[in-house]
C-alpha cells in the first residue's frame, strides 16, 4: 500500500547510497544540476549511520543496490536492460549485478511444492537436493520424479517475496512521484513510467507461471534448431510458485578449460551462440534477453542448453523486417537505403533531411567496417545508431534498446569462446536468408493471402461497416452549444485549481 509509512523505507534507501558512495554516481547518470547534487549529499549525509554498510568489495552502486534487497537488485538489473533511462555507462555497471542470495531451508521448498501441487513434494519426488542456486527471487533444487524416475530441476520462489516486492515497489512509486514534483528535470526520464514497468516485469516474474510458458513457447519456436535445446516443460509439476523442468547436465559455457577437457569447439559454440540469437530475434521475434555465461550450458554431444526464462523480448514482425532492413542496408554499405527505411517506417521525423541523415548513418558505419574483423561489434553499431536517430528526432523504441542490451552480452559471450569470431561473417547468412523469406516476392504473396484471409473474416460485416463510415463523414458531429462550451470551460478551470493546490500541497 503507498502511504507515507513507506517513507522510512526511502530514508534507509538515501542512507545507504550515501554511505556507499552510490548517491555521487547516481546524479551523475541522471545529469542532475549542481545544486540538486549538493542538496542530496546534504540531505543523505545526517542519516548515513542509518544506511546498510553493504560488500566494500563491490563497486558504490551495485554495493548500495545488494545491500538492500532482492527487489533493489532486480530494479538495479532491469534498468541495466535501459541505457536511455540511466546512461551507457550506468547501464554497464549494473549488468554485472549478482543476485546470488543465501538459500532458504529446504523444508520451507518442500512446504511451498506441497502447498502449490496439492500433494505432499515425498510423494512427488522420490529425490529432492538441497538448493544448488539462490537467487533473488526464488532458489532451484534437483529433483527426481517418483511416477517416471526423471532428473528435473524445480524452481521454488522465496517464501513471502511477493509481499516484500509489494512493499519495496510501492516505495518506488512514491519516490518516483516525488522527484517528478520536486525535481522537474528528472521528468524527461519518466521516473513513474520506469516503475510501471519494473513493476509490470517483476510480476510476471512473481508468477512462474509465466514463464514456465514463456519457456514453453521458446521450446517450441526452437525445437527444430541443431544443437540448441531449451529444457522440456513439466506443467503437472508447475504453478504460480513452483517451476519444474527437465535437468540440463552439461559443462558451464563460460568454463573454458572444462570446456577443452571435454574435447568441446569452442569456436563453433561462438558462432552458434551468436547466430542462434539472430534468428530467434529475427524469425521468431521471441528471444531470450539474459544470455549470459550463467544461464547457458554445454550438453556432452556438444549442444548449447539455455536456461531460466524470466527475462524474454519481443519484436513484433514489422519492427523484425525494419531491423533486418537496417542490418542488411549496413552490411552492403547501402547507408542512403537504411536512411530510407528509417523514414518510412516513420521512426523519423517526416521533416527531417534524408540526405544528411544518411551522411550521419555514413559516420556510423564506416569507422566500424575499417576496424580488424575480430573487432568490429553489431552491438556497438546499434549503440552508434540511436544516438544518431536520437539526434534526428527518433522517439526511444524499448524493444530495440533491450535488443541491443541483449547483443552484448550475447558478443561478449560469443568472443570469450572465439575471439577472432567475425561478427559479421555470421550475422550475413541469417539476414540475408530473412530477407529472402520475409521481404521478397515470397513475403508480398504471403502478407496479400494474409490480408485475404483477415478480409474474409470480416466479409459479412464489411458493407454495414462502410455504410456506417460514410453516413459519419457525411454527418459531421455538432458544433457544442454555448451553455455545454461554458460548463466544460468552468469545470476545466476547477480542475486546474484543484490540482494546482495539490501541488502547492505537496511542495
Amino acid at each position: 500500500m503507498r502511504g507515507p509509512h513507506n517513507i522510512v523505507r526511502l530514508v534507509q534507501t538515501l542512507a545507504t547510497f550515501e554511505r556507499t558512495g552510490a548517491n555521487r554516481f547516481v546524479l551523475e547518470a541522471m545529469e542532475a544540476p549542481a545544486s540538486v547534487r549538493v542538496a542530496a549529499r546534504i540531505l543523505g549525509w545526517p542519516f548515513k549511520v542509518l544506511g546498510k554498510k553493504g560488500d566494500p568489495d563491490q563497486p558504490p552502486v551495485t554495493r548500495a543496490l545488494t545491500a538492500l534487497g532482492p527487489a533493489y537488485i532486480k530494479f538495479g538489473q532491469i534498468l541495466s536492460t535501459r541505457p536511455d533511462v540511466v546512461g551507457n555507462e550506468m547501464a554497464e555497471r549494473l549488468r554485472v549485478l549478482q543476485d546470488k542470495l543465501p538459500p532458504f531451508p529446504i523444508e520451507v521448498a518442500k512446504e511451498t511444492v506441497s502447498q502449490e501441487l496439492g500433494r505432499p513434494a515425498d510423494e512427488l519426488f522420490s529425490e529432492f537436493s538441497e538448493p544448488i542456486a539462490a537467487a533473488s527471487v526464488a532458489q532451484v533444487h534437483k529433483a527426481r520424479v517418483r511416477e517416471t524416475g526423471e532428473l528435473v530441476a524445480v524452481k521454488v520462489l522465496r517464501p513471502n517475496i511477493e509481499r516484500d516486492f509489494r512493499k519495496d515497489i510501492d516505495a518506488f512509486y512514491l519516490a518516483a512521484s516525488t522527484i517528478e514534483i520536486l525535481a522537474p528535470f528528472s521528468r524527461r526520464l519518466r521516473p513513474t513510467d520506469v516503475i510501471a514497468h519494473f513493476d509490470s516485469v517483476v510480476a510476471g516474474e512473481l508468477d512462474l507461471r509465466i514463464e514456465t510458458a514463456a519457456a514453453g513457447e521458446f521450446a517450441a519456436n526452437t525445437e527444430g534448431d541443431a544443437g540448441f535445446v531449451v529444457p522440456r516443460v513439466i506443467w503437472p509439476l508447475s504453478g504460480k510458485r513452483v517451476m519444474t523442468l527437465g535437468w540440463c547436465e552439461g559443462e558451464p559455457i563460460g568454463d573454458d578449460a572444462a570446456l577443452d577437457a571435454a574435447g568441446h569447439d569452442r569456436r563453433a559454440l561462438g558462432e552458434r551462440v551468436l547466430s542462434m540469437f539472430l534468428r530467434h530475434a529475427l524469425r521468431d521475434g521471441f528471444f531470450h534477453a539474459d544470455m549470459h555465461q550463467g544461464n547457458m550450458k554445454v550438453a556432452p554431444n556438444g549442444d548449447i542448453l539455455v536456461f531460466d526464462f524470466g527475462i524474454m523480448g519481443r519484436i513484433d514482425e514489422y519492427t523484425r523486417r525494419v531491423y533486418a532492413e537496417i542490418l542488411f542496408g549496413f552490411i552492403r554499405r547501402d547507408y542512403r537505403r537504411v536512411a530510407e527505411v528509417h523514414f518510412e517506417a516513420g521512426y523519423v521525423p517526416y521533416d527531417r533531411d534524408i540526405d544528411e541523415f544518411a551522411q550521419a548513418l555514413r559516420s556510423v558505419g564506416e569507422p566500424i567496417f575499417g576496424m580488424d574483423a575480430t573487432h568490429i561489434s553489431m552491438a556497438r553499431l546499434l549503440a552508434y545508431l540511436f544516438e544518431v536517430t536520437e539526434r534526428f528526432g527518433m522517439a526511444t523504441r524499448t524493444e530495440l534498446i533491450l535488443l541491443q542490451r541483449t547483443m552484448v552480452v550475447v558478443e561478449g559471450v560469443s568472443r570469450s569462446l572465439n575471439p577472432s569470431i567475425n561478427i559479421w561473417e555470421v550475422a550475413r547468412p541469417i539476414v540475408e536468408d530473412y530477407i529472402k523469406q520475409y521481404i521478397g516476392p515470397k513475403a508480398l504473396i504471403r502478407d496479400l493471402r494474409r490480408t485475404a484471409l483477415v478480409l474474409a473474416r470480416f466479409g459479412p460485416r464489411l458493407p454495414e461497416m462502410a455504410e456506417a463510415a460514410l453516413i459519419r463523414q457525411s454527418h459531421p458531429p455538432p458544433e457544442p452549444t454555448r451553455s455545454g462550451a461554458l460548463k466544460l470551460a468552468l469545470w476545466a478551470g476547477l480542475g486546474a485549481v484543484a490540482g494546482g493546490a495539490a501541488v502547492a500541497l505537496l511542495v
